[in-house]
């Protein structure tokens, strides 16, 4: 089985709280000390911290346990045992914390919101002896252990945060439009199937940043685990809008739109129904001549626009509505916390 650096399962355990001890005063000239054991330290938490600076979960994919130190045991002269050290996680934006055994969300890192978040605390320190003094027992002999730790099996899975997901067959164009409008720089062939991780790119309109996923390729029967792309389509279940990218050069391009919508209809019909616009790619092939037009005849309740990587020919048109599905997915605080929406 194929494993991709999207998703990893791991352990993860705070720490013991150190024991209390139990100790007496013996210096010099006081022959009767009370008690004077220390506290224990308190176990390490386990922490996740939101890092916009990474992209995938490749650094603890190959880590399936994490533990924080315990606490230390407290000693004489009622000096606190030392705390134990945190384990801190960082995760990208975006990233989901399930529980392995019943798959319930946890935590949604889903907002990309940067800082730390605290899920299981270390155990308590237990109580050294000079707690237990009293009047009727100046010298007690107990203290207390410290608490156990949690531990947790969990799944952590990552779903990339971007305005808009670009859908289509292999070799639609996906990643020949991802690279010519962004700073990405995807693998492309003139083949299918060169896309077999997801990509992301920042395309700049009006001095807004628009995040575009390209993820690889939908076949037909991938809802029913045919081929890649239906793996991915985690990770654009956040975006604000789709863009299906057809193949004006294939001979099947009045069918494909409909094909690709039934396989997202499958997997998960609030996808589907997110807002869209259809693509029909290759305008520059001599071939396609002619085919745009039978596209959007084929699709009267649908946006159709046409494009060419190549020669750029609806490149500002594409441009226009991945904008326009960002601002409409926007509540008025986002929009106004920038500058640069035209008027």
């Amino acid at each position: 089985m194929i494993k991709f650096a999207d998703e990893a399962t791991i352990t993860v355990s705070s720490g013991k709280g150190g024991n209390g001890c139990i100790a007496f005063r013996r210096e010099k000239y006081v022959p009767r000390g009370g008690p004077s054991g220390g506290d224990g330290g308190r176990g390490g938490d386990v922490v996740f911290e939101v890092r916009r600076n990474l992209r995938t979960l490749a650094h603890i994919r190959f880590v399936h346990a994490f533990k924080a130190k315990n606490g230390n045991d407290g000693t004489g002269r009622n000096k606190h045992g030392a705390d134990g050290e945190d384990v801190v996680i960082s995760v990208p934006p975006g990233t989901v914390i399930k529980d392995l055994a019943t798959g319930d969300i946890i935590q949604d890192f889903g907002k990309g919101d940067e800082g730390r978040w605290l899920f299981l605390k270390g155990g308590n320190g237990g109580w050294g002896n000079v707690h237990f003094k009293s009047s009727t027992n100046q010298a007690p002999r107990v203290a207390l252990p410290g608490k156990p730790g949690q531990s947790m099996e969990i799944t952590v899975e990552l779903q990339m945060m971007a305005d808009i997901g670009f859908v289509g067959f292999p070799n639609a164009g996906k990643s020949s439009l991802l690279d010519r409008c962004t700073n990405a720089r995807p693998k492309i062939a003139p083949y299918p199937f060169t896309t077999k991780i997801p990509n992301l790119g920042v395309l700049t309109v009006a001095d807004r940043d628009i995040i575009l996923a390209d993820i690889p390729g939908i076949i037909e029967g991938a809802s029913e685990g045919a081929g890649l792309g239906i793996r991915f389509l985690k990770h654009i279940a956040r975006t604000a809008a789709l863009a299906f990218l057809i193949d004006l050069s294939d001979d099947n391009y009045l069918e494909a739109f409909g094909v690709l919508l039934g396989e997202l209809r499958d997997f998960s019909p609030e996808l589907a129904g997110k807002p869209r616009v259809v693509i029909g790619t290759k305008l520059d092939l001599p071939e396609t001549d002619g085919r745009l037009a039978e596209l959007v005849e084929a699709l009267p309740e649908e946006q159709v626009v046409g494009l060419s990587v190549f020669s750029g020919e609806g490149l500002a048109t594409v441009s226009s509505f991945f904008l326009d599905f960002v601002l409409k997915a926007e509540t008025p605080e986002e929009r106004d916390s920038w500058t640069g929406v035209p008027e």
